[in-house]
């Protein structure tokens, strides 16, 4: 099945899309950088470098699933709050996409400040126009009026173009990515199709982790260290579950992910892996626990914000993590090639989605649309 990826990035959705089985049509990205990374990692022929108002729709067919993510900050909590007043509110464009290339399918991932109180009629009308991509905007409509005539559609009766759209707002922990980044994710399926779909079920818990931890001391063995004690956690774990441990695995944590991987400053031959001085910690900004899941990698307006991009270690040192170390945190495949200095690399890293999760909702949706 062939997809389009509009606001690619730097491809971690892709990548988890392809993971899946799904071809590349196209991708569509503004930056330089992601589009530099893009043609890295896949077929360059087919990475459009510019504003996504001046890509031509009309030289694709048969796509069968849309995906990408709109650019977040009119919705971010750490951005100005604008969202339908902000001119880099992209939704506009993928909705054009939907009602121009009538895909089977759609994947938009966004952040969690999506779902604010403050911008609730807003992502209202958002999910009515995802549903409703052919009942367009009117001129010199605004879109308060045009909510209103999406809010009085009856979908049963409806004869136009419509997908069944449902949003859900995720942890990557849960998902076996070794980092707690919540998002949005929103996902269409085209209503002719009569496809019933939900989301995934979560795959790892924090109970698990515990338990390997404190009930079993499975995970200090397998990193060959000394079994550390929690009488509270292990007692609270007993009484929930018995003699049984949880069902889900564990989640995955820093250690997890970096297993193997040497120490920046020593010899080794992995080109991203370059040590970087300089860190430090400060209130609200202070590193990733190693035992623990990475805290959000984030992109950052100007440059990469010190406290989450950073390891902090047993004994309260932190440093830096690399290009390579946070490409295995957002479970980009090792030989996965993101172009730019550190702090370029990071925040696409950091702007990107865990390829762990794409794929696993990417094999999720192409059962489904198979089937």
């Amino acid at each position: 099945m062939r997809s389009l990826e509009i606001f690619s990035g730097t491809g971690g959705l892709a990548k988890g899309l392809e993971l899946a089985g799904f071809e590349h049509a196209s991708f569509v990205e503004f930056n330089k950088h992601a589009c530099a990374s893009l043609r890295e990692n896949f077929d360059p022929d087919i990475v459009f470098h510019g504003d996504i108002a001046d890509y031509d729709l009309n030289q694709l067919s048969n796509i069968d699933i849309v995906a990408g993510g709109p650019p977040c900050q009119p919705f971010s909590l750490g951005g100005k709050h604008k969202a339908h007043e902000d001119n880099r509110d992209m939704f506009p464009y993928a909705i054009r996409a939907i009602e121009k290339l009538q895909p089977k399918a759609f994947f938009f991932e966004n952040v969690k400040g999506l779902l604010r109180s403050t911008f609730s009629e807003y992502f209202s009308y958002i999910i009515l126009r995802l549903s409703y991509p052919h009942l367009e905007i009117l001129e010199n409509e605004g879109w308060k009026e045009h909510l209103f005539r999406l809010k009085k559609i009856k979908k049963k009766s409806y004869i136009g173009l419509k997908y069944d759209v449902k949003f859900e707002l995720l942890n990557s922990v849960n998902y076996g990515v070794p980092q707690k980044r919540e998002r949005v994710v929103i996902i269409g399926i085209r209503s002719d199709l009569n496809i019933n779909w939900n989301f995934p079920p979560p795959t790892h818990s924090e109970d698990r982790l515990n338990w390997d931890k404190f009930v079993t001391g499975e995970y200090w063995e397998r990193h060959q260290l000394q079994v550390k004690t929690d009488h509270s956690i292990r007692k609270s774990l007993e009484q929930k579950y018995g003699i049984f441990s949880p069902e889900e695995k564990a989640w995955l944590t820093v250690r997890d992910a970096l297993k193997d991987v040497p120490c920046p400053t020593e010899n080794h031959t992995l080109k991203d892996h370059i040590f970087r001085d300089g860190a430090r910690t400060y209130p609200g900004h202070t590193g990733s626990e190693i035992d623990q899941p990475a805290k959000t990698i984030k992109a950052g307006g100007h440059g990469v914000p010190g406290g989450e991009n950073m390891i902090r270690y047993e004994d309260g040192s932190v440093r830096y993590f690399t290009v390579y170390e946070a490409k295995l945190i957002q479970t980009f495949p090792k030989d996965f090639i993101v172009t730019g200095a550190w702090g370029e690399a990071l925040r696409q890293i950091g702007n990107a989605v865990p390829v762990a999760l794409s794929k696993k909702i990417g094999d999720h949706l192409y059962n489904h649309i198979n089937i």
